[in-house]
């Protein structure tokens, strides 16, 4: 019994090969992990140098650049307007075509183009004679008939006229009585007056020369005051509505402004131009402004009396931010801004900048940003860069 016993005990030799085996068949895994770590951190080093070398790199290149002249614009709050500028063309206040209202001839002009005249002053003198005899003719046979009226009467109240011939020549005396008016009428229509004060800007006529009735003779016009006639897109038709007063500037006059008022807005547009016209008035006591000369309107939309604002050109895209340059510390930093209203060359800053900032308006190109840069000048306004 104790032989067979001691027959079934595993040998040492057997438990320690199969524990060798199991020690070789984890190697590859146990090496793998190895190999797997040793990578990472290889990796890992390699990116810790380059990082280094480029932050040396970037050190070395800032130390080695020269510090740029820039000229920066201190920023301080100012009027910003989002305002559109219109042509416009300067039209006569008044402009009045004065017609013959007879035919005859031309005996004498009395005034001559461009000379100033008043309500009533003569313009020319037509032959009158023919209007003359009828007028004497007529009223012979209004007095004749006038006289027969007066008979008539007497003889009517002893019976010795009818009702009906009374009444008849009533109504010739009213009729000899009319036509003598009329006839009056032409007589004075022969000299043709000026029906308002201004200047002749137009004689259509000659002496000698024959007129028939509703042909031209002169074109007087106003120009104490002018319209200067607009034309409105239909985006702005709303903003000029709640607007009186408007600057107008005249290119023939070097540019010289003049305040306007509004006088008429059309409430239909221009079948054509799709436009709504728009009348100004403005006084014009010196006659300076003169009839079809071209004029620019300007119409501010929207104005804003203490906005931050920068020149368009000083903002720079960025991906999808723009941003602007300003010095701190004789250094370049960023500003991400806000863009707001445009008025004309000056772009308004919603956010990103204050009063007192100086904004790199000149060679904000040519800086990064924590550069060293030299301001050779600073300005208060744009148009100091420019003296």
């Amino acid at each position: 019994m104790k032989a067979n016993t001691a027959t079934k005990q595993p040998k040492p030799s057997c438990a320690k090969k199969r524990w060798i085996e199991q020690i070789w068949g984890t190697l590859p895994f146990i090496f793998l992990i190895v190999l797997v770590l040793i990578i990472a951190i290889f990796f890992q080093r390699i990116q810790i140098k380059k990082e280094r070398i480029a932050a040396e790199k970037s050190a070395g290149l800032a130390q080695e650049q020269t510090a740029v002249n820039v000229v920066t614009l201190d920023i301080a709050p100012s009027p910003i307007r989002d305002r559109i500028n219109l042509p416009g063309v300067a039209a006569p206040w008044i402009q009045l075509k004065v017609l013959s209202e007879v035919k005859g001839k031309v005996l004498k002009k009395s005034v001559k183009e461009g000379e100033h005249i008043k309500k009533g002053d003569i313009i020319a003198r037509l032959d009158d004679r023919n209007f003359k005899n009828d007028f004497l003719s007529i009223r012979s046979s209004y007095n004749a008939a006038k006289a027969s009226l007066n008979r008539i009467e007497t003889l009517q109240k002893i019976g010795s006229s009818t009702q009906a011939r009374l009444d008849e020549t009533f109504a010739r005396v009213d009729n000899l009585e009319a036509a003598m008016a009329n006839a009056a009428l032409d007589l004075e229509r022969c000299v043709i007056r000026s029906p308002l004060s201004g200047i002749v800007n137009r004689l259509f006529i000659e002496e000698g020369q024959y007129l028939s009735a509703a042909a031209p003779v002169a074109d007087i016009i106003q120009i104490n005051r002018v319209k200067v006639k607009v034309g409105i897109p239909e985006s702005d038709v709303d903003a000029v509505r709640h607007l009186n007063v408007f600057e107008v500037k005249i290119d023939a006059l070097g540019g010289k402004t003049f305040r306007a008022k509004k006088h008429f807005l059309s409430n239909t547009a221009n079948s054509m131009a799709r436009l709504y016209n728009l009348n100004l008035v403005i006084e014009n006591v010196t006659k300076e402004i003169l009839p079809d000369m071209f004029a620019r309107v300007e119409i501010v939309k929207k104005e804003i009396l203490n906005g931050i604002s920068v020149p368009i050109y000083a903002v720079i895209n960025r991906s999808k931010e723009k941003i602007v340059y300003i010095v701190n510390d004789k250094h370049v930093r960023t500003r991400k801004v806000e863009l707001g209203l445009l008025d004309g060359w000056r772009v308004q800053i919603k956010s990103g900048l204050k009063k007192g900032d100086r904004v790199i308006v000149v060679g904000q190109r040519n800086v990064n940003p924590g550069q060293e840069v030299k301001i050779v000048r600073s300005i208060k306004d744009m148009e100091d860069l420019m003296k």
